[in-house]
């Protein structure tokens, strides 16, 4: 029964006759994909989990509505997204670098909502491969926040040098990622939202 499950149709079918298995099936293969995604959004783990239960809860209230020819990946995502922008201007007003970033996001989204995940690995990754100083700067303004004045005095370097680290950092980041136009616009607001780790 739960390797029928993994046919889309079907699992929407099952959901949509209150099928707690099929529901049980869904949480189990989607949670932890979800649950990275709007930490991605959100950068905190516990306000991501919030989301996702969120999405889990409205999906089986609703799911009388959902349709067989919808895939449930791209439900489930788009569903993430919009409860994480429900949640965002809720708690929040909108400055114009926020708009900027929920567009961005946007377009992502529509795109395929696995990029998003499988963007913020790579980014991960490649900040690893950045060399000692360069790495080590671009954590300090990136990460913790730092102004490039804090950052001359903590490491004792020229804030020209610092601006250097910082500009090497995303030219590297950007071309080994290689990132498209769209993607692009969302590296460095990924970084001016502080969602690297």
């Amino acid at each position: 029964m739960h390797d029928s499950f993994k046919e889309n149709a079907n699992l929407i079918w099952h959901l949509k006759k209150g099928n707690e298995d099929a529901f049980s099936f869904l949480v189990k293969n989607f949670n932890h994909q979800l649950c990275v995604y709007a930490s991605s959004l959100l950068n905190n783990e516990s306000l991501a989990e919030d989301i996702v239960q969120n999405v889990y809860i409205k999906t089986w209230e609703k799911r009388k509505l959902l349709s067989e020819n919808f895939s449930i990946k791209s439900f489930l995502y788009k569903s993430v997204y919009n409860e994480y922008i429900d949640q965002y201007r809720k708690n929040r007003s909108v400055t114009l670098l926020e708009k900027k970033y929920i567009e961005a996001l946007d377009t992502i989204v529509e795109e395929d909502y696995s990029v998003l995940e499988k963007l913020y690995h790579l980014v991960q990754k490649e900040i690893q491969n950045l060399p000692p100083k360069c790495k080590n700067t671009f954590l300090l303004s990136k990460q913790e926040g730092l102004s490039n004045a804090e950052i001359s005095e903590y490491l004792n370097i020229s804030i020209k040098t610092v601006e250097a680290h910082i500009t090497k950092a995303f030219c590297l980041i950007r071309e080994r990622v290689n990132l498209n136009p769209n993607m692009n616009t969302f590296l460095f607001l990924l970084f001016d939202k502080k969602i690297i780790e």
